[in-house]
């Protein structure tokens, strides 16, 4: 019995110490400008990342909250102030070759009761400025584009019951599927259970309430089909309905 406790106690410290130890490197390192700063990080961080290729870029101001189960693929860009913050020691986090993470975007991964949870971000994949992705599973596929002050919430809180303060009573998670080839205009939300078809597009300042099909073209609140890329215009739908989507 003693014994147990001993080695329990002995894994939280080895735990606590690496964590100390991680958060000491990534404030030591994290605000180096320019490209020292960049070899720097690449080098070291690899020691603390669950994988990093050598092409790869963290620039000054990045956060990583357990880094070690972070991957970044080959030529990965990473620009100032990003934020990852996983909260599960089983949970993952990866982005694939190519992908660009733009200034400010905070991708926090829930982990409730310790399940595996993933963000998974596909090759060559664009993720726009200001943007925000939190909940338990994301996937966006290859190939996408995600504009700037985009919101994609893998996760809703419960509030069934009137006698019990919403943020005591927990979250349900479904998660978010976005297929290759999509372009999500500025300022959309993508609400959880939500799956986007290959090659679709979204309107700028859109809430995605439902699913959509592959080749949608979708706009407005809640947001709605207005045309399908390998057909037609639909009747309903004007020139002007579909003229912005930056």
């Amino acid at each position: 019995m003693d014994a147990t406790l001993s080695n329990s106690t002995w894994e939280r410290f080895k735990k606590r110490l690496q964590a100390f130890q991680e958060k000491l490197l990534i404030a030591a390192l994290g605000t180096i400008p320019f490209f020292i700063g960049k070899i720097l990080r690449r080098f070291f961080y690899g020691f603390i990342l669950a994988g990093i290729k050598n092409s790869s870029e963290i620039a000054a101001g990045v956060i990583f909250h357990n880094p070690g189960t972070i991957s970044l693929g080959d030529g990965v860009r990473i620009e100032s102030f990003v934020r990852f913050l996983n909260f599960g020691s089983v949970s993952e986090i990866y982005l694939h070759d190519h992908v660009v993470i733009s200034q400010h975007v905070e991708i926090r991964v829930h982990a409730p009761k310790e399940e595996n949870s993933k963000v998974e971000i596909g090759t060559n994949t664009y993720i726009g400025p200001y943007s925000y992705l939190s909940g338990k599973n994301i996937s966006i596929g290859k190939n996408c584009l995600i504009g700037p002050y985009v919101g994609i919430f893998a996760n809703n809180h419960v509030f069934q019951d009137p006698n019990r303060p919403i943020r005591e009573q927990g979250h349900t998670y479904k998660g978010i599927v976005i297929e290759d080839d999509c372009w999500i205009g500025t300022g959309t939300k993508i609400l959880d259970g939500i799956r986007i078809g290959f090659g679709s597009v979204v309107g700028a300042g859109s809430v995605v309430t439902k699913d959509l099909p592959s080749y949608s073209v979708a706009a407005g609140v809640p947001a709605r089909i207005i045309k399908m890329r390998n057909q037609a215009l639909s009747v309903s739908a004007t020139l002007a309905d579909i003229a912005d989507f930056s």
